[in-house]
């Protein structure tokens, strides 16, 4: 069973490749393509896989683009981060959708629906495209946090970064301030704007207001200094530097 994984975060290609590994053992993941461009090239260029496991915002794009450009028969799995009732709206009309983070169960749903070979009546890409274009996904405006027995929320302004120490997650304040949360950076990375903050690396995600300053470094990496924070080791790999960029830019 070959399949092929399109995903432009490195956490989500992780977590499903892991699920996959469990729930479709037989499975033989060929290739994880992060862009539009990529994955119209992999397509010009290899026969194609028994399943697909599609994000729909790309690091270029959105991953309908693929499909207008090359010819693709296999079936598909969508994945995304837009809110649940999208979710129900699409498998309303037979097609499978994955929230992300993804859920074992959910996946072994639409595994097992792949496995039957079963066929419905779908819809068109474009009226893929009106679902996807008319939701707004919501983003957490606070967190709560715990001070002793006392509960409190800390605005979103307020935040300059999320990290993970010890095994624990924190939020820190732009004041300098640190609390423990209850989310991983996994969670907390699809619950704040991506306008706002961004997945530096594993262990931080930064607001745009947080960093201090951006340097060269080896390897074709970014060295980043944040506000407030001791690390003077916050790296950007290669692969993240484009879209940090672009982040920055916008």
């Amino acid at each position: 069973m070959k399949v092929l994984i399109i995903e432009d975060e490195k956490p989500a290609v992780r977590r499903l490749t892991q699920l996959l590994s469990k729930h479709l053992p037989e499975a033989q993941v060929l290739e994880s393509l992060d862009t539009v461009s990529a994955a119209v090239s992999w397509f010009n260029h290899n026969p194609e896989p028994d399943l697909i496991f599609v994000d729909i915002q790309l690091a270029d794009g959105i991953s309908f683009e693929i499909f207008d450009k090359v010819k693709v028969t296999a079936p598909i799995i969508f994945c995304t981060a837009y809110d649940q009732y999208a979710i129900k709206a699409f498998k309303l009309n037979s097609i499978d959708y994955l929230l992300k983070p993804i859920d074992p169960e959910e996946l072994t749903q639409a595994l097992n629906k792949f496995r039957s070979g079963k066929k419905e009546a779908g819809i068109s890409l474009e009226q893929i495209r009106s679902l996807i274009q008319t939701p707004t996904k919501t983003f957490k405006t606070r967190f709560l946090v715990k001070l002793g027995e006392r509960i409190q929320t800390i605005d979103i302004q307020d935040i300059a970064f999320f990290y993970s120490e010890d095994k624990i997650t924190l939020l820190q304040t732009r004041q300098g301030k640190k609390f423990a949360l209850d989310y991983i950076l996994d969670e907390i990375e699809g619950m704040v704007a991506p306008e706002q903050f961004f997945r530096i690396n594993r262990k931080y995600i930064s607001s745009i207001s947080a960093i201090k300053d951006v340097f060269t470094y080896s390897n074709s990496r970014l060295k980043v200094h944040l506000e407030n924070c001791n690390d003077n080791d916050i790296l950007i790999s290669r692969e993240r530097m484009g879209p940090f960029k672009t982040w920055l830019g916008q």
